[in-house]
């Protein structure tokens, strides 16, 4: 039977599916309780700003077949970073927050070089940069600090009001300029052609002449640069730099990218789909939320959307491999009978 839509659509279209019937039944179960207001939904962006902002750089990441385990603990570097410069007012907020933007993309464009010049696989640089970044962010200080400085108040205050009550915080508007430009370079930049190619075969990549080293090195210097500004919106969102954030976050900007329909295998997604797969992990914690439950079913209920998601992925690229895998028709006369080849002469 013939699918209305293209197999490399159809995790995407599972992702809308999810994200749709998933926040209807939690607005008509909780409809006593506003889920189904502006408020929540203006909630579901300010709580999730930051993962989704590292998910974002997850996803070429990904796209490009790699992996990155390093986020959550660049994340709590850079946030500490930043308490520790803006404290005492020893450096401006701006630029204590540049030079810590500057630490993550030299992290990670260090995670690209070792990777690609070095052939070393991405799971163990990663997990070492995790480990590193995560002991430096103790070094910078053990211990949580609070920002208090005019500037923070003052971003926080441009806030875009949408009613007497409800304002769409800073947070969230960082998170969709960071989406928007993660869709503009995906899709409309030679660099997102490039990383799809590698994706889906590096070695065609190579012989298509594609600077697919440099790519690679660019990817993860990305994914290191939205991991520190992940840092630096939670720092907006939280008041205060901790070295000890950020545990796990990998592993839920992973899930929230494969939930998208970003295939593991790479060469095959969307950014777009990262943006439900994150709004998706944000309506289950905040229906368990709603249902006074213990936050682990939060985990229990990701694991197995990721599982369905990957199970799903499984389905489509068997069924493709085997579409063009599948040997050609013989060729027809018009009389819509086989053509008889000529017998070998003995």
């Amino acid at each position: 039977m013939r699918l209305p839509i293209s197999r490399k659509h159809l995790p995407l279209t599972a992702t809308a599916l999810v994200l749709v019937v998933l926040y209807a039944g939690a607005a008509i179960r909780f409809a006593d309780m506003g889920f189904f207001s502006l408020s929540i939904l203006v909630n579901l962006f300010r709580d999730n700003a930051f993962l989704g902002v590292a998910a974002i750089g997850m996803t070429f990441v990904i796209l490009s077949g790699g992996i990155d385990l390093s986020v959550g603990a660049v994340l709590a570097f850079t946030s500490i970073l930043v308490a520790v410069l803006i404290r005492d007012d020893a450096v401006p907020p701006p630029a204590a927050i540049a030079i810590s933007l500057a630490a993550g993309t030299a992290l990670g464009l260090g995670h690209g070089c070792l990777i690609h010049y070095f052939a070393l696989p991405p799971f163990l640089v990663t997990l070492a940069g995790m480990f590193f970044a995560r002991g430096m962010g103790f070094i910078v200080s053990d211990m949580s600090i609070a920002i208090r400085h005019p500037f923070y108040a003052d971003v926080m205050r441009l806030g875009i009001p949408l009613t007497r009550q409800v304002a769409f915080p800073p947070t969230a508007m960082m998170f969709l300029i960071v989406l928007a430009g993660g869709l503009y370079v995906a899709h409309f930049t030679r660099f997102g052609r490039n990383v799809y190619a590698i994706g889906g075969s590096e070695q065609s990549a190579l012989l298509m002449g594609l600077p697919v080293g440099r790519t690679k090195v660019l990817v993860y210097a990305l994914s290191g640069f939205c991991a520190s500004l992940a840092g630096v919106v939670f720092t907006f969102y939280m008041g205060a730099g901790n070295p000890t954030w950020g545990i796990g976050l990998e592993l839920d900007a992973i899930a929230a990218v494969v939930i998208g329909g970003t295939l593991l295998s790479g060469g095959v997604g969307y950014v777009a789909g990262t943006l439900m797969g994150v709004l998706i992990l944000g309506i289950i914690q905040t229906v368990i939320t709603f249902a006074n439950l213990n936050t682990w079913w939060t985990k229990i209920a990701v694991g197995l959307l990721v599982l369905l998601f990957v199970l799903l992925q499984h389905i489509v690229s068997t069924v493709s491999s085997r579409s063009s895998s599948s040997p050609p028709l013989p060729k027809r006369t018009g009389d819509n009978r086989p053509v008889e080849l000529p017998e070998k002469p003995s």
